[in-house]
């Protein structure tokens, strides 16, 4: 979909394609309520603003839309649109059996840890430097990987909008 059409959507049809791109309604209400946007950049600079503004409990609501690094399945029931999306971020991460028993290691690690599952944007990342990340951010403490999570979490809705209105 280009800009023009995007600021054409009524609200509820933008609500609808932002939605996928992060589950959290202040964000997606913030970017429809904007409308109608000047150029892609100022789009993306408004919700890359608004991301700035989330709060732990939006984001860790957000974060149980997401599937485990190494899972094609989330603990929810995600639309199509999501599916495709995180099929097509975690398209890198290969079949090996040894790196998918090691991030689920580290994913129960993480989990055990801060009590969320590990987020990171997976999209142009091999499996291994996702390991890798995984294995740094367990030396976090809880304030550092809040901050990281959110930045991830921008950047996964970030491109996932980027992805929707070209």
């Amino acid at each position: 979909m280009d800009l023009e059409q995007f600021n054409q959507l009524t609200a509820e049809q933008s609500k609808a394609l932002l939605q996928p791109c992060v589950h959290i309604s202040t964000w997606v209400d913030a970017v429809t309520e904007q409308r109608p946007y000047a150029s892609k950049d100022q789009l993306f600079q408004y919700a890359a603003e608004q991301a700035s503004e989330w709060d732990w409990t939006e984001i860790a609501e957000a974060l149980a839309q997401h599937p485990r690094i190494g899972e094609r399945q989330a603990a929810v029931e995600l639309s199509d649109k999501e599916q495709h999306f995180s099929k097509n971020e975690q398209a890198q991460l290969g079949d090996s059996q040894v790196l998918q028993q090691a991030l689920y290691q580290g994913n129960l690690a993480y989990e055990h840890k801060f009590g969320h599952i590990f987020l990171i944007r997976a999209a142009g990342r091999t499996g291994q430097e996702m390991l890798s990340e995984l294995q740094r951010r367990l030396h976090h403490n809880t304030q550092q990987e809040q901050q990281e999570v959110q930045q991830q979490l921008t950047e996964i809705a970030l491109l996932r909008l980027k992805q929707e209105i070209q």
